[in-house]
């Protein structure tokens, strides 16, 4: 089993949700974390809320729009600044538009495709230096509709099909360098995620995947012994909601 303290990682779109999850995850653990967020302000927020809750590492928050590759590369050289080093990458930063393609405006597919493929892209270009120097671990966050389409959803089906072949494409460019990629592909997860909110029923939210089993899924993908890599995993609720 892999040693994962004092290790530092940078998770993309971990203000909340799943990346929320990821970062609590690690942070248990003694892994120093770095979170980006389009607000600024929330992302230092929820860094120093992280701060007062753990204190076997430290999180920072960084402003980075997942679509804007130069924003990204800065968000590299300031977790490096701070921490010396990086170890993991998460690109969890995403988004979603649900509408049939008569409906479906040119805005909404290009925020879409620009959010969730290019931006895990520009994660990957912004950080593949850093991880080469530490062999550390990329990790992209796809969805089961990486691989199960369904009416309304092109945009995203299209966005997170992307991801899935971009990270298994990119795992075969760069593990002779001695990097790792996984892409996890989660079924339904309690976020906030296209306007559901967690908070106002939780009993009607137990039956889905909760964050901090996806921060338990990466916690072990980064503890495995580096002979072995699961570089695609589905995730989906035990049971379906009732």
């Amino acid at each position: 089993m892999m040693k994962i303290k004092g290790k530092t990682a940078l998770i993309t779109g971990g203000s909340k949700g799943i990346g929320l999850g990821i970062a609590e995850a690690l942070l248990k653990e003694g892994v120093n974390v770095a979170i980006t967020s389009r607000s600024l302000s929330q992302a230092e927020e929820t860094a120093a809320k992280l701060n007062a809750k753990f204190d076997q590492a430290k999180a920072i928050g960084l402003k980075a729009d997942a679509r804007n590759f130069k924003e990204q590369l800065e968000a590299v050289q300031q977790t490096l600044k701070q921490f010396s080093q990086l170890d993991y990458v998460i690109a969890n930063a995403g988004l979603g538009h649900f509408a049939p393609i008569s409906e479906l405006t040119e805005e909404q597919w290009k925020e879409t495709i620009d959010t969730n493929l290019s931006g895990v892209f520009y994660s990957a270009k912004a950080s593949i230096d850093a991880l080469s120097e530490t062999k550390g671990y990329f990790i992209s966050i796809s969805s089961l509709a990486g691989c199960n389409f369904f009416a309304g959803g092109a945009a995203y089906n299209a966005s997170k099909f992307g991801v899935t072949g971009f990270t298994q494409a990119m795992m075969l460019d760069v593990r002779d360098k001695g990097i790792k990629v996984s892409t996890i592909m989660p079924g339904s997860v309690s976020t906030h995620f296209n306007g559901n909110n967690p908070n106002v029923n939780e009993e009607q939210e137990a039956w889905k995947i909760q964050i901090e089993d996806l921060g338990e899924i990466v916690v072990n993908l980064f503890k495995m012994h580096p002979r072995t890599l699961p570089s695609k995993i589905e995730v989906r609720p035990a049971q379906t909601k009732k």
